[in-house]
């Protein structure tokens, strides 16, 4: 057990209180959200002109209802995103710039966790960052929270020696309910290793202390699938504490996932322990096309949505599914607007709205 799971567990024992944090629901009320603008510097200027227009669209769908926090890779990157928004006639009013060096754009999981203290306080928590398991570069991503904190003067919890965690590998209901595949946070596979040695029970007292919850719900997942591993946000996600959008039992098989999961994950209970209510999203009724017309080998997935203040940002593929999939998501988020995100090019490189997006929570920032 490492030393940071023995003090805890020491503070336990003698019945002194360890601070913990939780991690307030994506639904909850935004000061911004977070983007990492795909460049050219690490996949070529091809990767870039094809998957910015999704960028150029969120940021114009986000942006009258909170602050847009864009990281650059560099100066002359800010500069042409700025003519980039100016020519697509996106309003800069509520659009802020901070320059660091990225690898790649998954800001879900490699930026900061916004939580909050037991005072309401927000802060971050930097998790470690391996790239998925070391299958790609990841030392600048790694580096995005550090950076964000000295930035913003926020306190920052350094947990990259204690555990290695992505934003997407876990889902919460923001009532004490944590659910994670373990092929993406606890597989000890080669080439899927996030963290060496860890058991199921120290992970679960990190996400108990620095996600506030009680109550961690595992699918077994499956290694190797995809980069991720299968991450969690891919298939389903908690609407509230009583409800989670998924998807058919037929589409979560073709997906890759065991009967056991479907069964594990259409059974959960909530923290009270009542079953989830669940709504099911169709998969695309058709394999997706990249907007380019190369054929891919998958149909996309609607699951992998963003909660914004006034929106609901839903991957769309040029798909007869995507109306279908709006409207269900639209009727769960009355007061938010559905925009539909053309996905197709970024879905190319095994991800959706929900992985390239990060949410800071409004409130007081823990200086």
């Amino acid at each position: 057990m490492n030393k940071l799971l023995t003090l805890a567990f020491i503070l336990s024992f003698t019945g002194i209180m360890a601070q913990t944090y939780h991690f307030p629901e994506e639904s909850s009320k935004h000061e911004g959200t977070w983007l990492q603008w795909p460049h050219h510097y690490q996949h070529g200027t091809t990767y870039r002109q094809r998957v910015e227009q999704t960028w150029i669209d969120m940021t114009k769908a986000l942006q009258a209802g909170e602050k847009v926090h864009i990281i650059a890779y560099d100066t002359t990157e800010k500069d042409r995103i700025i003519r980039t928004l100016e020519q697509n006639k996106v309003p800069l009013k509520n659009v802020d710039f901070r320059i660091y060096p990225t690898d790649d754009v998954w800001i879900r999981d490699n930026g900061p966790i916004f939580v909050k203290d037991a005072k309401g306080n927000i802060l971050i928590e930097d998790w470690g960052f391996n790239g998925w398991g070391e299958k790609f570069d990841f030392e600048n991503c790694d580096k995005i929270p550090q950076q964000i904190g000295k930035d913003l003067g926020v306190q920052v919890i350094n947990l990259n020696e204690e555990m290695v965690n992505e934003g997407g590998s876990v889902e919460t209901d923001g009532n004490g309910v944590l659910m994670a595949c373990k092929s993406s946070v606890i597989s000890q596979q080669k080439g899927a290793t996030r963290n060496k040695g860890i058991t199921q029970e120290e992970a679960e007292e990190m996400f108990e202390t620095y996600y506030g919850v009680s109550k961690v719900i595992w699918l077994d997942g499956v290694t190797g699938l995809d980069v991720t591993d299968m991450h969690i946000d891919g298939f389903m996600k908690f609407v509230n504490h009583n409800t989670m959008i998924t998807m058919n039992e037929e589409d979560l098989l073709e997906l890759g996932l065991s009967d056991k999961d479907v069964n594990t994950l259409y059974t959960a209970s909530n923290a009270n322990g009542k079953e989830y209510k669940k709504v099911y999203l169709p998969a695309t009724k058709n394999k997706v096309k990249t907007a380019y017309g190369k054929q891919l080998e998958d149909k996309g997935s609607y699951v992998n949505y963003y909660v914004a203040n006034n929106v609901v940002l839903v991957p769309n593929y040029g798909d007869p599914n995507d109306s279908v999939a709006n409207k269900i998501i639209q009727d769960h988020y009355p007061g938010r607007k559905v925009v539909g995100i053309d996905v197709r090019n970024l879905y190319e490189n095994g991800g959706m709205v929900h992985c390239v997006t990060q949410q800071q929570p409004a409130g007081n920032l823990l200086k």
